[in-house]
């Protein structure tokens, strides 16, 4: 895929050493596709290339209400990517190991701004991803996973018990509770919490700490290359194991279910299988 051939994201780069992806589909609340996590894996790969690009940082478009509202469902939404896109997308890959594994290999600092709903892969993306995560107010988390009857991906199976322990992890995922900007800060899952019009000026201020002449960009690469040299191992296993878990319950009826009950705006009625 080419930079010139994106349509859900915003690529921008500053001179100043800051590149941002804007989740950019505000008539479906930001919600992600194949598609996008495409095009911000080739943003990945550009700015790796580029020694002029220092900090990425992620954020919705605030138009759609939503940093972004997690995966779009649509009936042959696949047959209407062009062929040569298509042809660089594993539908296999449900828990997205590709970009999850680029991410977290990736040597430049990422920033997420979560400046609305999180949902789903929106909020396992960048728990897995981001290396800050700064959050406004009045935004909030969904791990909906239950609620669609199927299980985390971007390799949160991992990441969640990591981060919060393993009882509070089930909790989450089992029941699906909707989470509080400020409960995601006292579980840890965020650094900050901060007034929707200061969230995008914060985060560009904490990209520029990271940036020379303020950031000594080197040992901050290396910092981060040995944080995550342990866990690449893990990770790879984890997202195997959610790839072959979530291909058993998108065939299940209870995730059928969910889909009927989630376009007749109803709660799901599951049989167990």
């Amino acid at each position: 895929m080419n930079i010139d051939d994106f349509e859900d994201i915003l690529y921008e780069k500053e001179e100043n050493g800051i590149c941002t992806i804007t989740i950019n589909r505000p008539e479906r609340r930001n919600a992600v596709t194949y598609v996008s996590f495409l095009e911000i894996f080739t943003v990945l790969e550009d700015m790796e290339k580029d020694k002029d690009a220092k900090v990425l940082l992620i954020t919705g478009n605030p138009e759609g209400k939503a940093f972004s509202s997690g995966g779009y469902f649509e009936p042959n939404y696949f047959e209407k990517i062009q062929k040569e896109i298509r042809m660089e997308i594993d539908l296999m890959d449900i828990a997205q190991k590709k970009l999850c594994m680029a991410l977290w290999r990736f040597t430049k600092p990422v920033i997420a701004a979560i400046n609305g709903l999180a949902i789903g892969g929106a909020i396992t993306m960048p728990l897995s991803g981001a290396d800050l995560i700064y959050i406004a107010e009045d935004a909030w988390l969904g791990f909906y996973f239950s609620q669609r009857a199927i299980i985390p991906e971007f390799s949160a199976s991992f990441m969640l018990p990591f981060l919060v322990g393993f009882q509070k992890a089930k909790e989450i995922c089992f029941f699906g509770d909707k989470i509080t900007a400020q409960k995601a800060f006292e579980l840890g899952l965020v650094n900050k919490v901060l007034p929707r019009e200061e969230l995008i000026p914060f985060a560009r201020q904490q990209a520029l700490r990271l940036i020379p002449p303020k950031g000594p960009s080197l040992s901050l690469k290396l910092m981060k290359k040995t944080m995550h040299a342990y866990f690449i191992d893990i990770l790879d296993k984890t997202l195997d194991l959610e790839n072959k878990s979530l291909r058993k319950t998108f065939r299940s009826k209870d995730f059928n279910e969910s889909m009927r009950a989630l376009k007749e705006k109803r709660d799901p009625v599951f049989i167990g299988r």
